[in-house]
């Protein structure tokens, strides 16, 4: 546990190629104040870092850990059997499948082994639910979740004002 520290999330990458994805993920959990440290771990080509690292992130004050993969997505699942933090995937959009391998490969975790998944290339929303885990600890976090879902309603409020406006003058 982070012992009253400010909420800490790691944001995992299978590959640097994942990093564009992950961009939306870091620039939302640093406008909620949440601390984050991000790397490259490969589940088959460094087993024994992810191993480790997992096994060491509540020590490290770390709460929850975001895992993005593509192809085989085995990186989130390997992280999950090796903490007891929520870990939440991303699946990568990658080139063979559009990401549905990945997709298949974090949702289907074993019993004991949850992984919360996310849509493929779901950074921003990995990053929400991140949020939502931690306002339980931190109820700032919760205000500024609340907040932010205004936000997203009055944005969608202005784009219809502006949709109406745009029929009436081509007259629909």
């Amino acid at each position: 546990m982070n012992n009253g520290k400010n909420p800490k999330v790691a944001v995992i990458m299978g590959s640097d190629s994942d990093f564009p994805v992950l961009k939306s993920c870091l620039k939302l959990l640093k406008e909620f104040g949440v601390e984050t440290e991000t790397m490259v771990c490969s589940a088959h080509r460094t087993p024994e870092k992810a191993a480790e690292f997992a096994t060491n992130a509540e020590n490290n004050g770390f709460e929850v850990i975001i895992a993005a993969a593509g192809k085989a997505a085995h990186l989130p699942g390997v992280l999950a059997a090796f903490t007891p933090l929520p870990v939440i995937g991303i699946p990568v959009k990658s080139s063979t499948m559009d990401g549905l391998d990945s997709l298949l490969s974090i949702v289907q975790m074993p019993t004991g082994i949850p992984v919360a998944t996310v849509a493929i290339d779901g950074a921003e929303n990995a990053a929400i639910l991140a949020v939502q885990i931690l306002s339980g600890l931190h109820p700032e976090l919760r205000e500024r979740m609340k907040e932010y879902k205004k936000g997203l309603a009055a944005k969608v409020e202005r784009k219809n004002t502006e949709l109406q406006k745009k029929l009436r003058e081509e007259g629909f």
